[in-house]
């Protein structure tokens, strides 16, 4: 694992390399050969680290030991950037005597632990060298042998249990005539029986087709022998194998109407070696199929298209607990639990909860069961301890996906762990962090791009079936994710054995060890945090701290009291109670180097003024608390995302721009949520050039005529959310000039200008507490591009509200979500014309309305 700090080093000594060091001018220019030979030779150690991996597995105790060596030279090289980096900027910040003293001094420093680990890099080439650890690009040792899977694919057919339906479906699409391209693709996160299924539904089906075959592709296919296997069954002569393969082998399938099973396809460069002779797209003329099973759905996409898709899903409860029921009594007669305890059978059914619907893990859990008497205690040992232990059967398998991501993905994944078990995850969260502990770095030093890269990372993990995405944005963006619990299992057991993190339950043992630490998670135990922090005054290489502790957390004595100077991400997360967790001053410590600040829950205090002498804060986020902002906030130069509470009036205090203003950065500030009114002016939306996303709150009628009125109007902002209560408030509000705003919310007292209120490009639109009539709803069905509208306890002047059109009626709306809506008896639309693409009405009534809907409306109510 020692890879990930590897990684992490590199992308560091790249940023000092690129950013800082060799500016023109610079007079720590002479430092750059130091920092090259650094880069250079991390480079080669960490090509050398997966053969060094193949070999401890093999038993060789050495190897084990040197991948030691290397992961804490890793570490230590880490801890010497991050201290000389601070450094660095602040000696290029200022000139003179004394200043060229401290940096003559401090580089000299630097220069001397450059050369300890010179000599501690020798020393390990040394050993390298007498191991034999050559250097590859990609050994990795898989979890499940090749010949393994290839003999389980040609093993007589297993039990499919609880895809009766997935069978038939695929059986269905699989024989239909004009199948498009003749591909059924079968994708899903491993373990759901993909091979299984695609077994089953192979074997049911060639005896249909003239010639069959079935091949295991693997991670690290060959191309020569998968078409040479694939001749050897469809009935190529051994003269015709023997020269011209693929030329004889592409003869007789253009004759032949066959079926082909490719298990387990990892990449599409494989199948763009094998399509120079299998060509389903012209061979489906003639009725020949080509099943696919993938991880991935970008391979089954790639090569079948989406119609090929077919993605399977867990089980459910009730299927889950019969498939443990076979396997469990798959060598009694009697093949049910009449002879169990109750209690038994409860502690099953916890095992198969655990299991999470994956047929493989409830599979590998039952055989685990077998082995073991059929009693209460023995099976909760069982239940204790599943799905925890990275030698499991289930655990393998699982970690075949996670040795197939490309190195710089490894520690985003793992990042999953350091949230609970099935927890939402925020999309944005996640991409901010990773920017903030540099694990994702651009050579360009560009935010955008690193954000880009970073969603293209987390749109990856997806796509390899390791992440679930729980909610998509308006534009189909990631918004929020979550992890199944056994990969969850898997990040918290690799992050451990390459110390990328601890979590409460593992962070206690040897004192040098936990020294260390780099990250660190509680997830719900505030004894262990109390006790680790007690017991470990000194985390001087604390990288990241999550809390999520319930009761009243002594989390904030600790920030008080300790010195976190490496600390780059912070988040505290307090369960909703019926009262706040209060502070009247929160007090922290060292925390020069924060990055991401994040306090959710009932908490309520104000954040010391000196948060804003945090120069490398980006992301500051208490919205979802009662946490009052430090005055003056404006003075964190780097601050990208600032989310404060909506409703306290002290912390919009904080937004006050003078004697601030100037100092606003025009180039960073993407993200101002919620500013109050009293403070908001439209210059600033001309100094804040790159904001995107905007929300106002106590929004006056001043405002509201400033914004109608604005020229030029920002170009960059996307999101706009404005709220105003005040009942006086009569200015209508004007937003069609600015054109690339996508996402309106509006909330309150604000009236709408029924001709002009709206942006031209808008795609989500929200209104809440909203006075609707027919105008405003004639309005809405003009807007070309609007997919999605909610309308939250809005007050409807007439009682029934109708959808119908002439055929521009809401051409592109997809979502529809009416909740508690006031005085609303009937919503109708009484053509097919009308919101022709509509897939979805949520309609959520008060206790004592009944609304009605039309027919059509009725069929898509979910």
């Amino acid at each position: 694992m020692a890879e990930i700090l590897l990684t992490a080093v590199i992308n560091k000594s790249v940023e000092i390399a690129a950013n800082v060091l060799f500016q023109q001018g610079s007079r720590l220019n002479f430092l750059k050969e130091d920092i090259d030979w650094l880069q250079r030779v991390l480079r080669h150690i960490r090509s050398y680290v997966d053969d060094a991996k193949a070999k401890e597995v093999g038993g060789d105790s050495r190897v084990k030991n040197l991948l030691k060596d290397i992961q804490e030279l890793a570490g230590d090289v880490e801890d010497l950037l991050d201290e000389f980096l601070p450094k660095i900027q602040q000696s290029n910040k200022f000139k003179g005597a004394i200043c060229c003293l401290k940096t003559v001094s401090f580089a000299d420093e630097f220069a001397v632990e450059i050369e300890k680990i010179r000599r501690r890099v020798a020393d390990i080439d040394s050993l390298r060298t007498t191991f034999n650890i050559t250097d590859t690009s990609n050994n990795n040792n898989d979890c499940i042998p090749m010949e393994q899977r290839r003999k389980f694919l040609h093993a007589d057919e297993t039990e499919v249990i609880g895809l009766d339906d997935d069978f038939n479906k695929l059986q269905d699409k699989l024989l239909v005539q004009d199948l498009c391209n003749g591909v059924v693709s079968i994708v899903g996160m491993p373990g759901l029986g993909k091979t299984t299924l695609a077994k089953k539904l192979y074997r049911h089906v060639r005896h249909q087709f003239e010639c069959s075959a079935l091949v295991y592709v693997s991670q690290q296919p060959r191309a020569g022998e998968i078409l040479l296997d694939i001749a050897k069954q469809v009935g190529l002569t051994d003269e015709g194998r023997k020269e011209h393969l693929e030329d004889n082998l592409r003869s007789l399938l253009e004759t032949k109407r066959y079926v082909i099973l490719l298990d387990d396809i990892w990449d599409t460069k494989i199948w763009d070696a094998l399509n120079r002779v299998l060509r389903p797209e012209c061979d489906s003329k003639i009725g020949s199929r080509i099943i696919i099973t993938s991880r991935y759905h970008h391979v089954g996409r790639y090569i079948g298209e989406d119609f090929s898709l077919h993605e399977l899903q867990p089980l459910d409860s009730e299927k889950s607990f019969e498939l443990f029921t076979k396997k469990i009594f798959i060598f009694d007669n009697n093949n049910n639990w009449a002879n169990a305890s109750p209690v038994l059978v409860d502690i099953g059914k916890s095992i198969v909860r655990r299991c999470g619907g994956i047929p493989l893990a409830i599979v590998v859990t039952a055989g685990m069961l077998r082995a073991r008497e059929r009693t209460e205690h023995a099976w909760n040992r069982v239940l204790e301890r599943i799905g925890h232990n990275i030698q499991d059967g289930c655990a393998k398998v699982l970690a075949l996906s996670y040795n197939d991501l490309p190195i710089a993905l490894r520690p985003c994944f793992l990042y999953f762990g350091l949230y609970p078990e099935d927890h939402e995850i925020r999309g944005f969260d996640l991409t901010n962090m990773w920017i903030a502990e540099k694990l994702i770095v651009v050579n360009s030093g560009n935010r955008r791009e690193a954000e880009s890269l970073a969603e293209d990372i987390l749109n990856d993990l997806v796509s390899r079936n390791l992440i679930q995405v729980a909610k998509r944005t308006y534009d189909g963006r990631i918004s929020s994710c979550r992890i199944h619990d056994l990969l969850h299992n898997l990040c918290v057991d690799l992050a451990k054995e390459s110390n990328f993190f601890h979590t409460e339950h593992n962070a206690f043992g040897d004192p040098g060890n936990v020294a260390r630490v780099r990250r660190i998670t509680f997830y719900s135990n505030n004894n262990a945090m109390n006790d680790f922090f007690c017991s470990n005054p000194k985390l001087e290489k604390l990288r990241a701290l999550f809390c999520f502790t319930k009761g009243d957390s002594c989390i904030f004595s600790h920030l008080a009291h300790h010195d976190f100077k490496l600390l780059q991400v912070l988040v505290v997360v307090q369960p909703r109670k019926n009262y706040d967790f209060s502070i009247s001053q929160i007090k922290i410590g060292n925390m020069s180097c924060l990055r991401y600040l994040r306090f959710k829950g009932d908490i309520d205090g104000k954040l010391p003024n000196c948060m804003v002498k945090l120069k490398h804060l980006e992301t500051l986020d208490v919205s979802n608390s009662s946490i009052d902002l430090p005055t003056g906030v404006w003075k964190s130069t780097q601050l990208r995302h600032l989310r404060s509470n909506y409703f306290n009036e002290a912390t919009n205090c904080c937004f006050s721009i003078s004697p601030f203003f100037p100092n606003v950065p025009p180039n960073n500030v993407q993200t101002l949520m919620w500013m109050n009114d009293r403070f908001f002016e439209p210059r600033l939306l001309h100094r804040l050039i790159n904001l995107r996303k905007l929300g106002l709150v106590d929004v006056s009628g001043s405002t509201i005529k400033k914004l109608s009125t604005l020229s030029p109007v920002p170009t960059t902002l996307e999101v706009l959310k404005l709220s105003s209560f005040f009942s006086e408030l009569r200015e209508q509000i004007n937003l069609s000039s600015y054109p690339n705003i996508v996402k309106l919310h509006l909330s309150g007292t604000i009236p709408l200008n029924v001709s002009e209120s709206f942006p031209p490009n808008l795609v989500k639109l929200t209104l809440w507490n909203l006075m609707v009539d027919g105008h405003v709803v004639a309005v809405l069905k003009k807007l070309p591009k609007l997919k999605i509208l909610k309308m939250y306890q809005c007050y409807h002047i007439e009682e029934k509200m109708d959808l119908s059109g002439d055929g521009d009626s809401f051409p592109q709306l997809e979502v529809l979500h009416i909740k508690d809506p006031v005085c609303l008896s009937e919503v109708t639309c009484t053509d097919d014309v009308g919101m022709p693409k509509l897939k979805k009405l949520l309609l959520i009534e008060r206790t004592d309305s009944n609304v009605r809907l039309s027919e059509r409306l009725a069929k898509l109510r979910v």
